[in-house]
């Protein structure tokens, strides 16, 4: 294997022999097509199921051909990663199946179910540190074990070997359809969207394959078009598994030459894609799951009559995030309004507002009543949810001619935070 970072090039017999390391230790997850997509797009539109995947993730396929190519001398003291979420899970379960020491170091604030399941899946071979508020202050701390341990550091992308355990996926995908037109691959730090278009460039050069990426976080795409690896100084961290401020070095070299385009999918439309695949299909995703179906409308007028492969992912979504993620899929589909709203001091006023400010199918879904004195007029924060985006300008056009309207707030930043 070339071991310089500057030529590396991640090779199909490389790709074949993680396979091979995998063989046993991973589920080889189905191809299905999905019969309501493609309908709806007028294509043959097929799921690489990586959600069901033994930890609900692609993650297990680097980590483990990244943790079983280290020698037993340098696994002598173990390993150690930084993760809040499936690298951590892979890592874990990669420990437990190899019989190495493991210490996974994760931010203060993670959810206990996902520090349960890093538990469950490393069982007796994981040591698991909370360390930091943030995946950078784990990520120094887990680095800084790793020096003064000798602890090899497994890093969640920017490796060769996990980009290899990842390019497995498409080693699966060409063995159970032959002919892909196009490959819709999400991408964070790089390792999957790297492995898998690599592979393919070698094995089916007339593939399309196009990253996703989520808008807030478009750390590929913004270094593609600059032509060099950049760091975004701030990113939207909803689509938690792809958010990533850069993307590794690795990774983007390798996209540079085999991803044929990246298209960004609002956050919004993510939401509103998990919550379609949950109701119409039965299928639970993790907001980075839902990235390469999200990015189906994008290409409406190209993949017509195409045979299309969209990777999910992974499944291990929170359940405590349904209600942002409702909230999120409602404002995106223009369904969601929030108002500064300033009600006279006088009898009636509410019930005016209600009758004759909002339509027949306008429901209140949130409201907020402030008053500093008998003088000024009261101010409410009210959520209004319509049946319909197209009624928004008669509401808004109502609201203004009754003097009922003072500011709109959809677009606040710290609204989400607000409510959720």
């Amino acid at each position: 294997m070339n071991t310089s970072k500057s030529t590396y090039f991640p090779a199909v017999k490389d790709i074949n022999k993680a396979a091979e390391k995998l063989r046993g230790i991973i589920q080889e997850t189905p191809l299905m097509k999905n019969f309501n997509l493609s309908g709806e797009f007028g294509a043959n539109i097929l799921l690489k199921r990586e959600d069901l995947q033994i930890i609900r993730s692609y993650k297990i396929r680097g980590a483990y051909n990244k943790i079983a190519s280290l020698s037993p001398v340098l696994l002598k003291n173990g390993v150690v990663c930084a993760s809040a979420g499936n690298h951590a899970q892979g890592v874990a379960y990669a420990c437990q199946k190899l019989g190495v020491n493991g210490t996974v170091v994760m931010p203060a604030p993670t959810p206990r179910q996902k520090i349960e399941q890093v538990s469950m899946f490393g069982k007796n071979r994981v040591e698991i540190i909370l360390s930091g508020d943030t995946f950078d202050d784990a990520k120094q701390e887990a680095m800084s074990l790793g020096l003064s341990k000798n602890m090899p550091f497994i890093h969640p992308f920017d490796d060769e070997s996990v980009i290899e355990g990842q390019g497995t996926v498409g080693l699966e995908l060409l063995n159970q359809c032959q002919k892909i037109d196009y490959l819709l691959v999400p991408v964070g730090g790089g390792g999957l969207s790297a492995g898998v278009s690599a592979l393919f460039g070698n094995l089916s050069p007339a593939t399309r394959v196009i990253g996703v990426e989520p808008a807030g976080a478009p750390s590929m795409s913004v270094s593609l078009r600059k032509g060099v690896n950049s760091t975004l100084e701030k990113i939207e961290k909803f689509v938690d598994g792809a958010a990533v401020k850069r993307v590794g070095d690795l990774n983007f070299r390798i996209c540079q030459e085999t991803l044929h385009d990246v298209i960004t999918v609002d956050e919004g439309k993510v939401c509103e894609t998990i919550l379609q695949l949950y109701n119409r299909e039965a299928i639970v995703v993790e907001p980075a799951g839902a990235l390469s179906i999200a990015a189906l409308d994008q290409l409406v007028d190209k993949i017509v009559g195409k045979t299309v492969v969209c990777v999910i992912s992974g499944g291990n979504n929170d359940i405590t995030r349904t209600e942002e993620i409702k909230e999120r899929a409602l404002l995106y589909r223009g369904l969601k309004h929030y108002f500064i709203v300033r009600f006279p001091q006088r009898a009636g006023a509410l019930k005016e507002f209600v009758a004759e400010v909002l339509g027949p199918d306008d429901d209140i879904t949130h409201f907020e009543y402030t008053k500093k004195n008998s003088r000024e007029k009261g101010t409410a924060v009210v959520g209004i949810e319509l049946k319909s985006g197209d009624d928004f300008p008669d509401l808004l056009r109502r609201m203004r001619e009754r003097n009922f309207y003072g500011d709109y707030i959809n677009n606040s930043p710290d609204l989400l935070n607000l409510l959720i």
